[in-house]
């Protein structure tokens, strides 16, 4: 478990104080994927390397599994550091030494015999799928072997806290699903607790169980996935959202005067947004059906999150007056959000 409490980092510069991280405190339970988000400059960064000290905070507490990191002194600290793996963008290779001997690299110097060294070495290159690269040099690799050459070496250590520091930012999409569904995997095979400092809100809904959204130093939101996705409350929230979905196309469509969205009388441009058990139920047949008013779908955006189905549609309501209002009520009574966007 790791427990930040009233964490803050100012740095000093030429041109005075830096206030990168303000009175942070938050929670990770154990074996969780913990996900925090910013755009550069949030305080991301300095956040996570603050949790094994890389950076010691200013003020405040890191407590790990009910040890206060900042109160060590530093052989205490580098002995519970060796429990913290760390991975990072640029995989921070060793250019002259072949993946089987950059895996090693931390075993080296622990008095480790070895043979164990050899047979842990092994293990690690086969539960991250590059063994057959153990020969191999990091020029000779792509990027997603480097980072789970990487992976492999920050697991040496046997650690249960894993760190990446936009560990997916230097990837290609594809290679970034393979190493997000590998992280996925570690963390059911090993119970390893992992967090991910990403901008990218993609990455957050792959693979997080929580998020926290950070802005200038500050954790301006923390809830868990689907409640974020589902329910955003700070405008930051709202437009990392917005990048990974195609219904802010609506708003590009209106100011276009685009023919789509163009409404006769009596009609209403909205926007329903859904989750878990309605996913399944006929709504659009079922309120035509019941108040005589029909629902032309424009487009919608469906995610699986958390094993939780997320949909919204956009759609034009047609009909009376008083049945489209008696419309609006039921979904709302249903938990369906509804936002009306444009009249006619």
């Amino acid at each position: 478990m790791i427990e930040l409490i009233d964490v803050s980092k100012t740095f000093s510069s030429d041109s005075g104080k830096v206030n990168a991280v303000k009175n942070v405190s938050l929670r990770i339970e154990k074996s969780e994927i913990f996900g925090v988000i910013g755009y550069s400059g949030a305080g991301k960064s300095t956040l996570v390397r603050c949790i094994n000290l890389l950076e010691r905070p200013t003020q405040g507490k890191v407590v790990i599994d009910d040890v206060d990191l900042v109160q060590l002194n530093e052989r205490s600290l580098r002995k519970h550091r060796q429990k913290i793996g760390m991975i990072f963008q640029q995989f921070n290779l060793l250019a002259s030494r072949t993946v089987f001997e950059n895996v090693a690299f931390p075993l080296r110097y622990k008095g480790i015999d070895k043979n164990e060294i050899n047979k842990k070495v092994t293990s690690l290159l086969n539960l991250v799928g590059i063994a057959d690269k153990a020969k191999s040099y990091p020029s000779q690799l792509s990027g997603g072997q480097k980072q789970r050459v990487a992976i492999a070496r920050a697991l040496a250590n046997d650690p249960g806290i894993l760190l990446c520091d936009e560990a997916t930012s230097a990837l290609d999409p594809q290679t970034t699903q393979s190493i997000l569904r590998l992280l996925k995997d570690l963390n059911k095979k090993l119970g390893i607790t992992i967090v991910i400092i990403t901008h990218e809100m993609s990455v957050i809904k792959e693979i997080c169980n929580r998020v926290a959204v950070m802005e200038n130093g500050r954790v301006v939101e923390l809830n868990d996935v689907v409640s974020i996705f589902s329910n955003p409350q700070a405008q930051i929230t709202k437009d990392f959202i917005n990048t990974t979905s195609n219904l802010t196309r609506i708003d590009d469509l209106i100011k276009e005067h685009s023919s789509i969205v163009k409404l006769e009388n009596g009609q209403k441009l909205c926007r329903l947004d859904f989750y878990g058990s309605n996913t399944k139920e006929p709504i659009i047949s079922y309120i035509s059906r019941k108040y005589n008013v029909n629902a032309s779908i424009i487009f919608g955006n469906i995610e699986v999150i958390s094993e939780t189905v997320l949909g919204s549609l956009i759609v034009i309501l047609s009909g009376s007056e008083d049945d489209q209002e008696s419309v609006v009520r039921h979904l709302k009574d249903i938990n369906i959000k509804v936002e009306v966007i444009k009249y006619a």
